[in-house]
């Protein structure tokens, strides 16, 4: 039997940045001070009943660590200029050994090795083997063919590929390795995040370009046709949208509520301009709750006078909540009110959120599904049966 080889190997995926960081302040350093500074936090983890806070390093420090383990803390947070908190610091010390970037001297004392100083200069081949070994190509190339996705949106792949090249299984643990490395990506500009959205960036795919199985790969040119061709129809529904009558818009927010399974959702007037636009109810577990809608349909920013007009009708409907939906966007004053304390809740739809849900709705559109069938490959490479 041939023994299967893995790679992705590390589960606590570190932010390259605080590797880096680790890296310098490590140099020099004995090695079991290090791991003893790392297992004396561990040990005061705390339990979901009794937490620790772990938030402020200038506080914490001083009062769970003594001698070298608090000068070696501190030294991180100081250095680092409070960007690497010692409390997160097992994953890269894990990465900086399995990938040789300090080795130990024979007085026991790390030293950057060659390979520590080319990750630290940002060398392409020595960071593009470390990538490749752990998978970020293949979440880059996931999520290339996106427009946007949210991380349950990679999931599905992302474990598929973890099947066949780790020995990470279990589905707490395929959603970590996949959230680690998502940040990472995010800090290094590979992936822009917004909200709950993913997206790659141009960045992005170049880096990924430069990987062998994105190379001339018809799969990679078919699914960047289709991601062009879609971001070009939602331009296309957002261009249709700003050109809209505006009663019409309303009675197209209407159909987007009734296919979101609002109940009993009536647009109340001709004019979409001031006040009220659409009056729905929502049902929350076993509670039904009155919400009213006030439509913009124009592409500039909303602030908070609308909202707060939005707000203050809202007894007048009988209702406890509020939304408002918009081409454009919304102030940070207005984002800053919406949800408040004491005061009901008004949410947010800017254009972009309102078209990912007529596109999720199939509210304007029209869906074409084209298959792409794969070899499994997998399954030519699994052990061979032994007959009896």
């Amino acid at each position: 039997m041939s023994e299967k080889k893995y790679i992705v190997r590390m589960p606590l995926f570190p932010l390259y940045r605080e590797v880096k960081e680790l890296v310098n302040t490590w140099n020099g350093i004995p090695r079991s001070t290090v791991n003893g500074m790392i297992k004396a936090i561990i040990e005061q983890t705390g339990t979901p009943q009794n937490p620790v806070d772990w938030t402020d390093p200038d506080t914490w420090i001083p009062e769970r660590l003594k001698g070298d383990f608090a000068t070696l803390a501190a030294s991180v947070w100081q250095k680092s200029k409070g960007k690497v908190n010692p409390r997160h610091t097992y994953g890269s010390y894990l990465f900086i050994n399995a990938y040789n970037l300090l080795t130990e001297d024979p007085s026991g004392q790390y030293q950057m090795t060659p390979r520590g100083r080319a990750f630290l200069a940002d060398d392409l081949e020595v960071t593009r083997e470390i990538d490749e070994v752990e998978g970020i190509p293949q979440l880059l190339g996931i999520l290339a063919p996106k427009t946007t996705a949210k991380r349950s949106d990679l999931l599905e792949e992302w474990g598929s590929f973890l099947k066949d090249n780790s020995k990470f299984g279990t589905s707490s643990t395929i959603k970590d390795t996949l959230r680690r490395r998502m940040m990472d990506v995010i800090d290094r500009g590979f992936v822009s995040r917004e909200g709950n959205s993913y997206t790659i960036t141009a960045k992005g795919r170049e880096y990924a370009s430069g990987f062998s199985q994105f190379v001339n790969d018809p799969k990679q040119e078919v699914l960047r046709v289709v991601n062009e061709f879609n971001n070009a129809q939602r331009q296309a529904l957002r261009d249709q949208l700003s050109v809209m009558n505006p009663y019409r818009f309303e009675h197209l927010v209407k159909e987007l509520l009734e296919a979101m399974e609002y109940q009993d959702v009536e647009v109340t007037k001709a004019s979409g301009d001031k006040g009220v636009d659409v009056i729905a109810t929502a049902q929350f577990g076993i509670t039904t709750v009155q919400e009213v809608v006030q439509v913009k349909r124009h592409q500039g920013s909303i602030g908070r006078p609308i909202l707060d007009q939005l707000r203050g009708v809202l007894p007048l409907h009988g209702a406890i909540r509020g939304t408002l939906i918009t081409l454009g966007k919304f102030s940070k004053g207005c984002k800053d009110v919406a949800v408040h304390q004491g005061a009901a809740p008004i949410s947010l739809i800017d254009g972009d959120k309102l078209i990912d849900l007529l596109i999720e709705n199939r509210i304007g559109i029209k869906e074409q599904k084209e298959t792409l069938i794969h070899v499994d490959e997998g399954y030519f490479t699994e052990d061979e049966i032994v007959e009896d």
